[in-house]
This record gives structure tokens, C-alpha cells and sequence, in this order.
């Protein structure tokens, strides 16, 4: 099985042949950047299933900056696709911006193919899962009656419907 369009942006065209060789086989396409400049008018133009960032791309600047901009830009414009940022800096700090920022996970240089490629799998088919409506319902529930500590009077308050009618929701569960 195969996962779409991957766009993988980095500076060094050695770490992009790379990724394209490692990850051929799980995407159906995969395209190249060398400059986050291009991220937007491809991304309006190809459907992309999930963006590999690179976190520095001034020659001698490893902040990160550049990368938490262009996450922030893909986030705004496509909240949607998930973004791995990549890293040759194992900076715990800085991947933890970035996820607090929206990215779904992270990478450093030099990486394990297997491993990356069991990780891009994960995220994909973690996105894909959707709860059903009965499932989100029965959580919904778990919480409110959590929140009032178990008083099924409180709950039903908080989650807008009568006590009877919370009553019967649970005895489905």
C-alpha cells in the first residue's frame, strides 16, 4: 500500500535523493524542494499527503527559526496535511517547539530508513483513524461524568440533557 504525495524540503539535495530512495516505495510520488520558498505554489498545485520539513536552511544558521516559520505558514494554509520536521541538531527543545507549533513528529540526521519509515506509516494511518460517532459519544460522557465526580445529575446538566435520557445512553455502553 501506498500514501500519496509526499514533499520533502531540505537545502542539501544529498539528504532529498536520500529520503526519495528510502521512502519510494511507501509514496506514490515524491517531491523535492531545495528552498521553502516553493512550499505554498506547490502545495496549491499537488495534493500532498504529508510535508518532511528541514529546520535550517541559511548556510551556518541552526536555530530552527526558518523551519517553525515555514511549519507556521504550511499550518495556516493547510491545517490539515500533517508536517515531520527534520533536524540534523538532536535539539529536544527545538522539536518541542515544533510540536507545540503543529508538527505531528520529528526527525534527526542521520536517520534509521526502517524506523522512518515505520514512523511516516504510523502518522498516516493514525490520521486516517476516525472515532464513530458512538465512540465519541461514550467518551463525551466518560468526561462529564468524571468532571462532576460521578453525580449522573451534574453530568446530564453538563452534557445538555435529562438525567433519564443519560441514564439509558449509559446502560448502552
Amino acid at each position: 500500500m501506498t500514501y500519496g504525495t509526499l514533499l520533502a524540503v531540505d537545502d542539501n539535495p544529498a539528504i532529498l535523493t536520500a529520503l526519495r530512495y528510502c521512502l519510494s516505495g511507501t509514496f506514490d510520488t515524491i517531491l523535492t524542494l531545495t528552498s521553502p520558498q516553493d512550499i505554498l505554489v506547490t502545495m496549491a498545485t499537488e495534493e500532498i499527503t504529508m510535508v518532511i520539513l528541514d529546520m535550517n536552511f541559511s548556510t551556518g544558521v541552526n536555530s530552527g527559526q526558518e523551519g517553525l516559520f515555514w511549519l507556521s505558514t504550511i499550518r495556516k494554509h493547510h491545517p490539515d496535511v500533517p508536517v515531520v520536521l527534520l533536524t540534523a541538531y538532536g535539539d529536544i527543545q527545538l522539536a518541542v517547539r515544533g510540536l507545540k507549533s503543529g508538527a505531528v513528529d520529528f526527525i534527526t540526521k542521520p536517520w534509521d530508513n526502517a524506523e522512518l519509515v515505520g514512523k511516516l506509516i504510523g502518522l498516516l494511518e493514525q490520521k486516517n483513524e476516525m472515532a464513530t460517532l458512538d465512540e465519541m459519544e461514550a467518551e463525551h460522557i466518560r468526561l462529564a461524568i468524571d468532571r462532576s465526580k460521578g453525580n449522573l445529575t451534574i453530568a446530564a446538566k453538563l452534557l445538555g440533557i435529562s438525567r433519564q435520557t443519560l441514564y439509558n445512553k449509559m446502560k448502552k455502553l
